[in-house]
């Protein structure tokens, strides 16, 4: 059983139906099968995470009226049979000095087009064409991209849980002091905070002071918070093996009439974004909803990035909320609603949610206050 801190594991059965339904995604995309490298995918639909990256073929192999298979080398079959989703699987291992490819392919369409994962190995790829000629491939994320979108119920709870440790992490750092420290002793609290509140992975602690956080992406340097500079927060890992992420902005020191003018139209455009999400939506409607707000009030050439990203086992994935991405909005997807406004040389400002679709319209599953937080 099960404790408030501790979720039930995923079981056999959990991966089975998960396996079933990318096979059967696989087939309704017109695809012969799904070809499953370690990483992320494999994580999702067996469980099985290899203990060290090797350049020995390891591969997941699944096609509609098949059983999956997992090619694995023979040295590394005894954790893969440990994992949780072993039982749904058949497992076919080879041995160094013999070839991989000639235990994979009679498990292939020898003329089929095949989603392969996104980081598989190239090497791998070109000895899986050289072995069947008749092959091709398209990157899951172009062929299968809500292979991991849509979330049930345990995972949701899962990325709640991690939602909620990020939420008591940045109730936390307000009451660190900014003004006199740098930008990496702010990120290395939050990284600890993280960690004390049950990740078990930090990917990202972003700490942009001042003109720093006019950079997206600025990571947490050697500058001196100064009194007056606005900060954007952003942070954000894993907890049991799901994401979080979440930004604020917060001001040390009162804010100008400027920054908090700033501040309240991203916060006005987040809250736009946020109530666009319904099922049936596009991807791009979120975007649009929170870029027309930015826009309206003059500083749409300074929100210089997507609106948001998914998340699930790992920290950004698909779908994304962007112009252009006609992908429809269905209940268990969840993902970031992350507005921004960045001025060069100024600062910067951004607010994220991460946000799952219901029945009926969104959930956001950070709870956090989003007006600008004063700290010293």
């Amino acid at each position: 059983m099960s404790s408030p801190n501790q979720p039930a594991p995923f079981t056999a059965d959990d991966y089975r139906a998960r396996m079933a339904r990318a096979a059967g995604s696989a087939a309704a995309a017109g695809l012969a099968g799904v070809l499953v490298a370690p990483g992320p995918d494999m994580v999702h639909l067996t469980g099985y995470r290899p203990t060290a990256d090797t350049e020995r073929l390891t591969l997941l192999v699944l096609a509609a009226g098949q059983d999956p298979v997992l090619v694995v080398p023979t040295l590394e079959a005894p954790d893969a049979e440990k994992c949780a989703g072993a039982p749904a699987l058949t497992l076919r291992d080879w041995t160094d000095g013999k070839d991989p490819y000639a235990v994979t392919a009679p498990l292939l369409d020898a003329k089929g087009r095949f989603g392969i994962s996104d980081n598989a190995w190239a090497m791998h790829l070109l000895g899986l064409q050289q072995a069947l000629p008749g092959t091709s491939y398209a990157s899951l994320t172009e062929a299968l991209p809500m292979l991991r979108a849509v979330k049930d119920a345990a995972e949701l709870d899962r990325i709640a849980a991690a939602g909620a440790a990020a939420d008591a992490t940045y109730e936390e750092i307000l009451k660190v002091r900014f003004s006199g420290r740098r930008e990496t002793e702010v990120a290395a609290d939050l990284a600890r905070l993280l960690t004390e509140y049950g990740h078990s992975q930090v990917d990202f602690t972003v700490v942009g002071s001042g003109p720093n956080g006019a950079n997206p992406h600025h990571e947490a340097g050697d500058r001196t918070i100064e009194r007056g500079d606005m900060v954007v927060l952003d942070f954000g890992g894993l907890k049991h093996g799901y994401g979080s992420d979440t930004s604020r902005t917060v001001h040390v020191g009162e804010p100008t009439a400027q920054e908090q003018r700033v501040h309240d139209i991203v916060r006005e455009a987040q809250e736009a974004g946020c109530n666009a999400v319904r099922p049936g939506a596009a991807c791009q409607d979120i975007d649009r909803a929170a870029r027309a707000v930015i826009t309206e009030f003059g500083y749409g050439d300074r929100f210089i990035h997507r609106t948001g990203h998914g998340i699930g086992v790992t920290t950004h994935e698909p779908p994304y909320m962007i112009e252009g991405e006609e992908q429809q909005l269905v209940p268990g997807m969840c993902f970031s609603v992350e507005p921004g406004v960045y001025l060069p040389g100024r600062f910067g400002v951004r607010i994220e949610d991460i946000v799952t679709v219901t029945q009926d319209g969104g959930r956001r599953l950070n709870a956090t206050a989003r007006e600008l937080a004063i700290v010293e």
